[in-house]
């Protein structure tokens, strides 16, 4: 295929014949090769077509280079003074249909221009970028440094942080920035967009604009701001240790679990306060404590499955595992098959000084070991058995915690102590599915 008739950011129209007729139009990506067209469909989507015999392409359209436009933001300086950082992801990118490139906004100006709304809620004084990477490619030293920016930034006189996030991993970071940020006195925000900037369905407008009025506002803790429907009427603003990712992409994605969200928070920044037990804005130096043990994993234990998973863990020198167990928290213990217990392979891990805590499958509710014997026994082999705590938030916390404490027992009195909201003991049942 002669690519001579086309090129980056043309409009075109592919009709192939084999193996079965269909016809696509889009804009060609500056990721398209000789043998892979890569388009960005109007959905905004991005598809590859494979280059072959029995395809025809015709331009239908030529697509100028946008010049870049000098905006004249006017803030107002006697508004609430905030900042953001950016982390990389959808909410905080620009796409050039042109070049195909996904390029990070790094100047107030270049984010107002987006959403011009900010101005009349808060002055946007920076927008600090302390590395730009894909969700899933986040972890543990990235934690660090994000922590460490929004302690300098809220230490600077900022009335709160907004921090923007792809939102694949985003409740593990929240989780994290709850933790690390000790003696927070103002709110944190983590919002992120479930939809492009260049789509019609972009949510990152809303999610930004919530964040920006919770940023200001008198809860001083970390909390994921997002769209609470699918809808552009209102966000959720969910505690950073109790909020899940539920779904692969409706907007709506972000729900608290096993309590209420702290509440919801409007567009004309009415806040609708629905859980009252959240730590209040106050005044002091935050500090970012950053230590983190990096050798802990999360294991999800399945019907059959083999305890040479724990040992592999444990051999490798892990000091840490969260093992997602089914129900109250169960694993094999007494199976047909003797060596498909995980008993002993407990027994030895917690022998070697290898922290044990379990979380539960299930999402809702809590683990509990005094239900059922092989639960008990469990516990009677070291296992730790952790409240309602959410896996990924009880595999981020384990992480902060060994880095904190000097033995097992002092790690499993932490483990079991709500420092940042992580534990309910008292499940609040409206929070079911909410």
């Amino acid at each position: 295929m002669d690519m001579a008739i086309y090129s980056t950011g043309d409009r075109v129209q592919v009709a192939q014949k084999n193996p079965v007729a269909k016809t696509y139009i889009g804009v060609v990506s500056k990721d398209s090769t000789s043998k892979v067209l890569m388009l960005r469909l109007d959905n905004g989507y991005s598809l590859g077509v494979k280059l072959g015999k029995g395809m025809s392409i015709n331009v239908i359209g030529k697509q100028e280079l946008k010049k870049s436009v000098k905006v004249n933001a006017k803030q107002d300086k006697n508004m609430p003074k905030i900042s953001i950082v950016s982390t990389g992801g959808t909410i905080s990118s620009s796409i050039d249909y042109k070049t195909g490139a996904v390029s990070p906004i790094t100047k107030p100006e270049e984010l107002l221009a987006k959403i011009p709304e900010l101005t009349k809620i808060v002055y946007v004084t920076n927008v600090a970028q302390p590395f730009a990477v894909f969700s899933e490619d986040m972890g543990p030293k990235e934690w660090q440094k994000l922590a460490k920016e929004v302690a300098s930034e809220l230490n600077k006189g900022n009335e709160g942080v907004i921090v923007t996030h792809g939102t694949d991993t985003l409740h593990y970071t929240a989780a994290a920035l709850s933790f690390m940020l000790t003696n927070l006195s103002k709110p944190v925000a983590v919002v992120g967009g479930q939809r492009s900037s260049d789509r019609g369905s972009f949510d990152g407008a809303l999610n930004l604009i919530c964040g920006a009025h919770f940023a200001k506002s008198n809860v001083a803790e970390v909390a994921v701001v997002m769209h609470g429907t699918t809808e552009d009427n209102f966000c959720l603003v969910n505690r950073g240790t109790k909020v899940r990712k539920l779904h692969s992409s409706r907007r709506d994605a972000f729900r608290p679990v096993n309590e209420m969200p702290i509440g919801r928070m409007w567009k004309d920044g009415t806040f609708e306060v629905l859980n009252k037990d959240y730590k209040k804005r106050s005044t002091g130096k935050v500090i970012a404590d950053v230590d983190f043990e990096s050798k802990v994993a999360l294991l999800k234990f399945y019907p059959g499955a083999d305890p040479d998973l724990l040992k592999y863990f444990v051999k490798k020198g892990y000091k840490g595992i969260i093992i997602e167990a089914a129900g109250l928290g169960q694993v094999a213990t007494n199976p047909i098959d003797k060596n498909k217990s995980w008993l002993p392979a407990i027994k030895e891990a917690t022998k070697k000084k290898v922290f044990i805590g379990f979380t539960s499958q299930a999402i809702y509710g809590r683990v509990d070991p005094f239900v059922y014997s092989n639960a008990r026994l469990l516990k009677e082999a070291g296992a730790v058995f952790l409240e309602d705590m959410l896996s990924e938030t009880a595999l981020v916390k384990l992480g902060w915690v060994l880095a904190h404490s000097k033995n097992h027992t002092e790690a499993e009195d932490l483990m079991l102590r709500n420092i940042a909201g992580e534990i309910s003991h008292k499940i609040e049942p409206r929070g079911f599915l909410y």
